[in-house]
């Protein structure tokens, strides 16, 4: 299992945090398995800084691409945050 750290928008951050979003879309250039951890770091695009919020969430379940519209390189990871 490994740890990935993520940029991730404050919209979405937010959401992730407080327990709305539950899947993480990806380009698999990291090679995403089951069990890993996802270190999603808020990143402002307006600033280019990090905000230095983060949250932890466990890959539970791993869609891959090239399957229900998701482009081949691509993959949907279902997540539940770490507490």
């Amino acid at each position: 299992m490994k740890i990935h750290n993520l940029k991730i928008l404050p919209i979405h951050f937010y959401q992730v945090e407080n327990g709305f979003k539950k899947v993480e879309l990806r380009k698999n250039d990291r090679d995403y398995k089951d069990g890993d951890t996802l270190c999603l770091e808020e990143w402002c695009p307006y600033t280019e800084q990090y905000t230095g919020k983060e949250c932890n969430v466990k890959v539970t379940h791993i869609l891959q691409g090239g399957n229900y519209g998701l482009e081949k390189d691509y993959v949907a990871m279902s997540i539940e945050i770490i507490k």
